[in-house]
């Protein structure tokens, strides 16, 4: 198998002598190095930064899940007026992905990075002083915009770093991991700070690191696009309104179906409008000259694995997330920093996992790794439905969450590999905005359906078993289809 023949399966070659550009992440004497294994050299740490900022974005998606009792407790909410708050910074962020990727590839990854930071900052600045409910919510509102400018920037300048394809591919497999991880010590913090000082304190972290990352950015970022030679690509601001809108709005309605019935006209209008709104976007999409997201763009064969991956392993880690949050607390009478602390052996699994992923990759290839995870992710989940009201956490939860995890793990490195290989330098936004939409996508809609199948249960410990259940059958298909795909491609 050759790993550089377009469209085959992804493998990472062995670094080997090559002259490089300047900044591409070549070492010393041409040689490519990985990110990590060299963290003093420039490319090492620029891809340190914008790892952390990645997971910090993540991060502030579940900055306040944790407090969030305490927040309606001090402005006197609404369980409505909750669901707001908690969907406040997601809502953009998700839908505005796709245009702020085609703006990075326009304008170029490094300006919008920076401009989306100042906006992030700037909002988190402004969380920590938040006098009401409503400043709260356009707060977070806010933040998510800054987000949705930043990340696929940041994949775009993570691509001018390691121009050399098997460097950027040795990248990729380590970034995979970092989103998931953001939000599991997003999880871990909210938890622990809360126990002891005010929520408020929690927006700190997205300050301090939107700050320094805008001190380094000059210093470790490359100031042009990794492709200048490509024509800039037309706004399309009409794409860009309808896929807002509706990716939004549809979102919205999947978050409601918590709290309401799917026959709820709460739940169905939204979805309704949600769902005309991408109808039409795909429909202008094929009109224009410079469409916001190309068609068969995400229809590649593997790049399709690659996303759905993204998509199942971001599901499957906010199901466990939600559910043992909710189990350990109303059924186990746990506190909320011994809940938290249950949640370390679950990211100690994630760091652990994504070092071994990286490699994985290298070595048996992104396909591969991507199903081997499923498989894996399937069977942390077919453990889990052997919960039950009296369940030891260490010896009945514990294993399959764990097993969770490292599976998700290697899910996101195979799965960031394939979602961008073969994707030319001009387009890099682009493909950080679909990558990152996959993952902001994967906890509602999974969330959503995979809830809707506990609620088909009278008793809810067994609708949380079904709800695993369910999750185990989605990866072992999703495994099924990416081994045809991969084996077809290879032959």
């Amino acid at each position: 198998m050759d790993p550089t023949k377009p469209l085959t399966e992804p493998t990472l070659p062995p670094r080997t002598p090559a002259a490089g550009p300047v900044g591409s992440g070549d070492g010393p004497g041409g040689e490519s190095r990985a990110p990590g294994k060299d963290t003093g050299s420039p490319a090492g740490l620029a891809f340190a930064m914008l790892a952390v900022v990645q997971a910090t974005l993540i991060f502030t998606i579940t900055l306040i899940a944790v407090p969030l009792p305490a927040i309606g407790r001090e402005f006197g909410l609404s369980a409505a007026d909750l669901v707001l708050v908690n969907a406040a910074y997601g809502l953009p962020y998700s839908g505005l992905l796709l245009f702020g990727g085609r703006l990075a590839d326009r304008y170029g990854g490094r300006p919008m990075f920076v401009l989306g930071l100042v906006l992030f900052g700037l909002a988190s600045a402004a969380g920590a002083w938040a006098p009401s409910f409503e400043a709260l919510v356009a707060v977070r509102f806010s933040q998510g915009l800054g987000a949705a400018l930043t990340a696929p920037a940041a994949l775009a300048v993570l691509r001018a770093v390691f121009r050399e394809p098997a460097a950027f591919g040795r990248a990729m497999a380590s970034w995979g991991g970092v989103s998931v991880l953001g939000a599991a010590v997003g999880t871990l913090t909210s938890g622990a700070v809360t126990t002891w000082v005010s929520w408020r304190w929690m927006f700190a972290v997205p300050v301090l690191v939107a700050v320094i990352a805008l001190l380094l950015t000059r210093r470790l970022l490359p100031a042009d696009p990794a492709d200048a030679s490509a024509a800039p690509p037309g706004l399309d601001p009409a794409g860009a309104l309808l896929a807002t809108l509706g990716i939004s709005i549809g979102s919205y309605g999947l978050i409601l179906s918590g709290d309401h019935p799917w026959s709820s006209p709460h739940v169905l209008v939204p979805l309704a409008i949600g769902a005309v709104l991408l109808v039409l976007f795909l429909m202008v999409e094929r009109g224009v000259r410079d469409p916001l997201l190309p068609p068969g763009f995400t229809m590649e064969p593997r790049r399709l694995v690659g996303l759905v991956g993204i998509l199942l392993a971001a599901a499957g880690t906010g199901l466990v997330t939600f559910l043992l949050s909710l189990y350990l607390q109303q059924q186990q009478d746990w506190s909320t920093l011994a809940t938290t602390g249950a949640f370390v052996p679950f990211t100690l699994a994630l760091i652990v996992a994504n070092q071994l992923a990286g490699r994985a990759v290298g070595r048996y290839g992104a396909g591969a790794v991507t199903i081997a995870g499923l498989v894996a992710g399937a069977a942390g989940l077919a453990l889990l439905t052997g919960i039950g009201p009296d369940s030891s956490f260490a010896l009945g939860l514990m294993p399959g969450a764990v097993l969770l995890a490292a599976g998700t793990s290697f899910i996101f490195s195979g799965s960031a590999v394939l979602t961008t290989t073969n994707v030319p330098a001009h387009q890099a936004g682009l493909a950080g905005g679909v990558m990152n939409t996959a993952m902001e996508l994967g906890p509602t809609v999974g969330l959503a359906a995979l809830m809707a199948v506990a609620a088909t249960q009278a008793d809810v410990i067994v609708g949380y078993a079904w709800a695993f259940g369910a999750g185990a059958v989605v990866y072992l298909v999703a495994a099924l289809a990416a081994t045809a795909v991969v084996r077809r491609r290879a032959g």
